[in-house]
């Protein structure tokens, strides 16, 4: 909205300053700091809120170290996250940019099951909460309504990149041209890390239909955008199993991600990194600013020893937004790289309860690779104390974000 009306003053008054509202370094910069003051200074009236509400944490004992000190811990701290994500949003982007569109309404959507499924844990007294069944739905509606977005929706296209023209007068030493685009087209292409020509098409995947496949290739892409954000947003979901480690390692993801965000919807690093450029997609910029400084906030309060959950209000929501940030820029094949540990909590539960079937339908006893799974609690079991675990998972989120990042020139 400010970004609307200083507009508007600088045309119309030309008043001195106005016309820096049109950067976008400096609207991130300022919902950065939008979404540190209402994380941090509304954060704590919240969890006071929460407190008079006796909307604590109900734990199951696990046998692991320290968690009964957890009950009654107040939860649903998500809200906290979700208004310090929307709120500068509304106020510094651009709020007719399809993009931005997009992860409000996959935010506000994410955060909506996941409060109802605090609600019902923690007011109805229904530890088990919403039916998990629910969830995938509103994972796959998400799903489907991203997936439709970003392949049909008229203003998200990217600009081809066009063949360069080599000549004889480069001389050693000499720098190459940069990359030239054409106009703004509809692609079901995308980013595939690492290679040389790192462009990947879905339609690879209906060319065996014969000329008439590309029409059946927004299946796919659908398909491929459900999987990725119920992946991505469960596996967020299990992160979220000791204090801090969920949000110190969003923050992490999210910083990379607004890298690659930057760099895309920017037509002279794109040139000069040969990459894919994504038009009207720098304005993702602001939203993921916004919710960097929302992690960060929270986790004034969610570090060692927690004063607030973030709840699944909080888990999925994040999870999501981290999955549609890197579909909208094209990044999503990154996503194991950036989401790492997401990951790897994820695969620690598959692996577990995968093994545990089969050796009890093979040998009649259910047997476990890790000690407790997620991959968290294997490592509690182990004896280690749980601000090293999470710093530990935070070093590797870093060193995983970095490698990201290298990967515009890694190739």
């Amino acid at each position: 909205m400010l970004y609307y009306l200083f507009t508007y003053l600088d045309q119309a008054y030309d008043i001195p300053g106005a016309g820096v509202f049109q950067y976008i370094t400096f609207r991130a910069a300022m919902a950065v700091i939008t979404s540190l003051i209402i994380s941090m200074l509304f954060g704590k009236r919240l969890i006071d809120r929460l407190q008079r509400l006796q909307v604590g944490e109900t734990v199951r004992d696990l046998g692991l170290e320290g968690q009964n000190q957890k009950a009654g811990t107040p939860t649903m701290g998500g809200v906290i996250i979700i208004l310090a994500i929307v709120v500068p949003t509304l106020l510094w982007a651009k709020l007719d940019n399809i993009y931005i569109l997009l992860m409000l309404i996959s935010t506000l959507w994410m955060g909506a099951i996941g409060f109802l499924d605090d609600y019902i844990k923690v007011f109805k007294k229904d530890k088990k909460g919403l039916r998990g069944i629910f969830k995938v739905i509103g994972q796959i509606v998400l799903g489907i309504i991203v997936g439709s977005t970003l392949y049909f929706h008229p203003e998200v296209t990217i600009k081809e990149k066009l063949p360069v023209v080599e000549t004889a007068s480069w001389e050693a030493g000499e720098e190459a041209p940069t990359t030239t685009y054409g106009d703004a087209v509809k692609s079901s292409k995308t980013t595939l890390p690492f290679l040389k020509d790192n462009e990947f098409d879905y339609e690879i995947f209906t060319r065996w239909l014969g000329p008439s496949g590309s029409n059946w290739t927004w299946l796919v892409y659908i398909f491929a955008v459900i999987f990725i954000i119920t992946a991505v947003s469960n596996g967020a979901n299990l992160t979220d199993g000791l204090d801090g480690l969920a949000t110190g390692t969003t923050a992490i993801a999210g910083t990379a991600l607004l890298v690659l965000a930057y760099v895309s919807g920017s037509i002279v690093f794109s040139s000069y990194l040969n990459i894919m450029y994504i038009p009207n997609s720098g304005e993702l910029v602001i939203f993921t600013a916004a919710f960097i400084g929302a992690a960060i906030g929270f986790l004034w309060y969610n570090s060692f020893p927690a004063q607030v959950f973030m709840g699944d209000t909080g888990s999925l929501a994040i999870g999501a937004i981290v999955a549609v940030i890197a579909l909208a820029v094209r990044k999503e094949f990154l996503l194991p790289i950036i989401a790492g540990v997401f990951l790897a909590e994820n695969v620690s539960v598959i692996l577990q309860v995968s093994y545990f079937k089969y050796t009890k339908k093979k040998y009649g006893e259910g047997r476990r690779i890790f000690l407790m799974s997620p991959l968290h609690h294997h490592y509690q079991k182990k004896g280690y104390p749980e601000t090293k675990i999470v710093t530990r998972f935070w070093i590797v989120g870093i060193m995983l974000a970095v490698l990201a990042i290298a990967t515009l020139k890694l190739r």
